[in-house]
């Protein structure tokens, strides 16, 4: 498809915006705050009345370890949990599968068992507190061991709030960390849907996230349209699958990035929730105005850190929360500055909840909803951004479905010529990167020291594991997997016979692999 003019943020951005600019309908295309179609922020007063959830991603190592770190970040004011996890977690393996050798407890915290889970979140108040769980293949395998230890703590499920990320569509696209074939993992996050709706009302069912295929190099339209893409994907399927759309569509959720391109960045938080207000009630016929909702979390821009100069990340970081903020984002993670070297030191992680806390409590931006509606530029470059993002919709379904285009390599390709422009344009000089192609140190950077993994940590959990497995029930954890077998067979809701599994004492690794038995493993194709 042919592609626009594009200045930093993926839009050409003129230097004089006026009247001629905003669109004779704009009263329309705004609506007020809190009232369809939402542009201006999904709440009538917004953070006037409550400010955003400053909710931290936290995990590495142990359990133990990362559970210290969610009670550093909740003593320091954070008012939400969100857990990063290893990448054997994340593919569904135990961490004594050979294919977990070496990434143990490295990017996150490893969690094999319900065990774990249980010193996870040891002495933290799960009835009281939100907690977001960056997790897509095995989510519904990690939200049920949440659930299981929110239980035993005496807390009601029904109160439990948080969110999974759950968008297993993006990981073929922009990610990888996937288990099974499209068309099973859409069934797990289907069943979910339905097993919330009844079980754990007040929880997210899913992140649908533009942030990993931004962290790849897509443009701030490629990010909105794939993501809302993936959406109405996962919509259409919950609806084949026999769920009412106003049932479940509420507890839908996003995941998007903010980048230093403020005016863009903007742009895009406001353009998405109009597009998705439209899709929902035009396209699907929802009734109900919070299925119309587009309700987002935000990240700071990683892509965007620097290893050179890392302390002048701390001024990126800052420019991006105001933008998220100045979007209407629900909640926000601000990056430490010192991510692009290693995960976060205790310091640097406090410094990043203060940037937030500095931005919500002295400044004024929480004084009034929606500050830049009417601006010229803003109005002008919304309106560009759907644009853009609406006719990348359109291709995306002219493959047939969002899988058909994953399948096709479409998003993918496109998100490559994207990152592959912005690389040439940084080696040429022509977008300036402080520290790294302009205002460089030529070598006489303070020397840093990251904050390091123990390599015996891994050691460590595969005698816990161990453990784990010799004090269980043998005979009836392997009774619970064969029911989670036949469901997986059959149409059952599998999530039932997982959480039995689960508190027999099944491992994440167990449950996955009987799963995978009757699904099988995604392997990509040539397009890919």
């Amino acid at each position: 498809m042919e592609h626009p003019p594009q200045g930093r943020g993926g839009i050409e951005i003129r230097t004089v915006y006026g009247p001629d600019d905003t669109p004779q309908d704009l009263p329309e295309k705004l609506g007020d705050p809190g009232a369809f179609p939402y542009t201006r922020g999904v709440h009538p007063s917004m953070y006037a009345s409550r400010p955003w959830t400053m909710r931290q991603y936290a995990g590495f190592a142990t359990a133990a370890e990362s559970n210290r770190r969610y009670r550093d970040l909740l003593a320091a004011g954070t008012t939400g949990l969100s857990v990063a996890f290893d990448l054997p977690t994340q593919m569904g393996y135990d961490s004594d599968a050979p294919e977990a050798l070496g990434e143990v407890g490295k990017v996150g915290v490893a969690i094999d068992s319900l065990a774990d889970m249980r010193t996870l979140f040891d002495g933290l108040p799960l009835g009281e507190v939100s907690t977001s769980m960056t997790i897509n293949a095995p989510a519904a395998v990690l939200l049920l061991l949440y659930q299981l230890v929110a239980e035993e703590q005496g807390v009601d499920p029904a109160k439990l709030r948080g969110t999974i990320q759950n968008d297993i569509l993006k990981e073929y696209i922009a990610r990888g960390t996937y288990i099974f074939p499209p068309a099973p993992s859409l069934r797990l996050v289907s069943d979910t849907f339905a097993y919330c709706a009844a079980e754990l009302p007040q929880w997210n069912t899913i992140s649908i996230s533009g942030y990993h295929m931004a962290e790849a190099g897509a443009t701030p339209a490629q990010e909105l349209a794939f993501t809302l893409a993936d959406g109405i994907e996962y919509v259409e399927c919950a609806l084949a699958a026999g769920l009412d759309i106003d049932a479940f569509a509420p507890r839908l959720s996003f995941f998007f990035v903010a980048r230093s391109t403020l005016l863009t960045e903007v742009a895009k938080f406001r353009a998405a929730r109009r597009l998705w207000a439209h899709i929902m009630r035009d396209r699907f016929g929802a009734k109900d105005p919070r299925s119309m909702k587009l309700r987002f979390h935000t990240q700071t821009a990683g892509v965007e850190l620097t290893a050179q100069q890392p302390e002048v990340n701390l001024a990126r970081v800052t420019v991006q929360a105001i933008a998220a903020v100045l979007g209407g984002t629900q909640s926000l993670h601000t990056n430490a500055y010192d991510e692009a070297i290693a995960l976060p030191t205790d310091t640097s992680a406090r410094l990043a909840l203060r940037t937030q806390q500095v931005i919500a409590a002295e400044t004024d931006l929480t004084d009034t909803v929606d500050p830049f509606a009417g601006s010229y530029a803003v109005e002008a470059l919304t309106d560009a951004v759907e644009a853009e993002a609406s006719a990348l919709i359109d291709a995306v379904f002219a493959h047939g479905s969002a899988v058909a285009a994953i399948e096709a390599g479409f998003q993918k390709s496109e998100i490559e010529r994207s990152a592959y422009d912005t690389a040439k344009r940084i080696d040429a000089g022509e977008q300036i990167v402080v520290g790294v192609n302009k205002y460089t140190l030529n070598g006489d950077e303070a020397p840093y020291q990251p904050l390091k993994v123990d390599p015996a940590i891994e050691a460590a959990q595969v005698q816990r594991l161990a453990a784990h497995r010799a004090a269980r029930d043998e005979a009836a954890t392997a009774a619970a997997l064969e029911a989670v077998r036949v469901a997986a067979r059959g149409t059952d809701n599998v999530l039932y016979p997982l959480k039995t599994a689960l508190a027999a004492g099944a491992t994440v690794g167990e449950v996955s692999a009987a799963l995978a038995a009757e699904w099988g493993r995604y392997v990509p194709t040539d397009n890919w």
